[in-house]
């Protein structure tokens, strides 16, 4: 569909996107990625809103992927959305029965009738040609908002779905299976949620940006189901016939300072156990792109390169591959999905084996956020480091998680998760 486009020029790039994202909030459905100028070998833009739909697609799993293929053949422009972790169980033999607080649909896009980049000078607005009369009058609308903030916010009593000692239990089961061979690794997570909870999703998702700063920050609303996410971690983009996954395993503090921050990214980069756990995802993600890959286009760019964030340290691997044209872009989503560095290693069997000890149903957590363009491109990020909010029920959650192999240590991987957990709590106890 055509769009017209216009450029704005702006004083104060980040109280406009406050106010973009205070005028954003009487519409149903909106998706606001922020990259908080981490300015990577890959990034694409800065930030982007995406709002007022003129289409959606939302389902459950079934055949999820092939109607997400349908949508986006017929419609050949951006749609902005999420996929839920549980489209897993459109991709293998797999069922969910676990406890679902949220009730998130599994799968969720839409195409919006009004796209804003912005940067640190210029507001880009792209319009579908029917909003056309609307672009100059809805920029000055939003340079005229007053800034306010609502602190609707009821007490939060965060409590653990899992006990710490059923965690632990659990945890060595999980080393059972390995020890069995049936898998080398799994992701095991853990659900804090509240009930009875009120709260601003704005508001929280502001101040749990603000603590992180990560370069795939979402906030996105599918009218009272709202995600406020604060992820370091790309899933996989598209451009043009090259693919780009960037999974992260491995994590340790922020230091007082720079010589013990210097300690402790040296300890994460020389670490066997975390660099065994990232390795083991670089051949499952190598083996998940060789499925869609021109023969012999598969390539580790970094192996276990440490970046550091605002709240921790990361070990990250960058795996590309370079595709034919011929291949639909939603078949590259679906035969790498959901993520390695989510599940584990074998795919299948970590997949089936947590689905039996976790007691939450994950949903939209570890799945993914992000978009199309009409050009066929892509970029998804995962969906951890957030906040999911169910504004019927007042239900509000977030999980955590770590990957466990057979020198994991149960104490160690609990405080992983509660290291993994504090950003979260920090901006639901206001």
């Amino acid at each position: 569909m055509k769009r017209i486009s216009k450029q704005f020029p702006i004083n104060n790039a980040d109280e406009f996107k406050k106010k973009l994202l205070q005028f954003t909030q009487q519409f149903r459905e909106i998706t606001y990625l922020e990259n908080n100028k981490h300015q990577a070998k890959y990034s694409t833009f800065d930030a982007v809103f995406a709002f007022d739909a003129l289409t959606t697609l939302q389902t459950d799993t079934f055949q999820g992927f092939d109607k997400l293929k349908e949508h986006q053949n017929q419609l050949n422009d951006w749609l902005f959305g999420y996929l839920s972790y549980d489209l897993k169980n459109d991709v293998e033999a797999i069922s969910s029965n676990n406890f679902d607080g949220l009730g998130f649909p599994d799968l969720f896009f839409f195409q919006p009738k009004k796209v804003i980049f912005v940067s640190d000078s210029f507001a880009d607005f792209h319009y579908l040609n029917m909003c056309d009369d609307e672009l100059d009058s809805d920029f000055k609308e939003i340079i005229d908002i007053t800034l306010s903030e609502d602190l609707t916010h009821s007490e939060i009593i965060i409590k653990e779905r899992i006990s710490k000692d059923a965690y632990l239990s659990k945890v060595e089961k999980v080393k059972e299976h390995i020890q069995r061979g049936d898998i080398y690794e799994a992701n095991f997570c853990m659900e804090f949620y509240a009930a009875n909870a009120i709260i601003n999703p704005t508001s929280i998702f502001e101040k749990l940006n603000a603590i992180s700063r990560p370069p795939f920050a979402s906030f996105l609303k599918n009218n009272n189901h709202f995600l406020m996410s604060a992820s370091p971690e790309r899933y996989i983009k598209k451009v043009g016939k090259k693919i780009i996954s960037q999974p992260i395993k491995g994590t340790a503090k922020r230091g007082q300072d720079k010589e013990e921050d210097d300690v402790l990214i040296e300890n994460l980069r020389t670490n066997p156990k975390e660099r065994a756990e990232n390795i083991m995802i670089v051949d499952l993600v190598r083996n998940d792109l060789s499925k869609t890959a021109s023969k012999g286009s598969v390539e580790v760019e970094e192996l276990c390169k440490i970046y550091t964030f605002d709240q921790v340290h990361q070990m990250i691997s960058t795996i590309v591959s370079k595709v034919d044209e011929n291949i639909n872009v939603v078949d590259i989503l679906k035969t790498t999905f959901p993520m390695g560095s989510m599940t584990g290693a074998p795919k299948l069997s970590a997949m089936q084996i947590i689905e039996k000890l976790e007691e939450t149903k994950r949903g939209l957590y570890s799945g993914a956020v992000g978009y199309f363009t009409p050009t066929n491109d892509f970029d998804f990020n995962v969906v951890i480091r957030s906040v999911l909010y169910n504004q019927d029920e007042k239900y509000v959650s977030f999980s955590v998680g770590s990957a466990i192999t057979s020198e994991a240590i149960p104490e160690n991987e609990y405080d992983e998760c509660l290291l993994k957990a504090a950003a979260m709590k920090k901006v639901l106890n206001l």
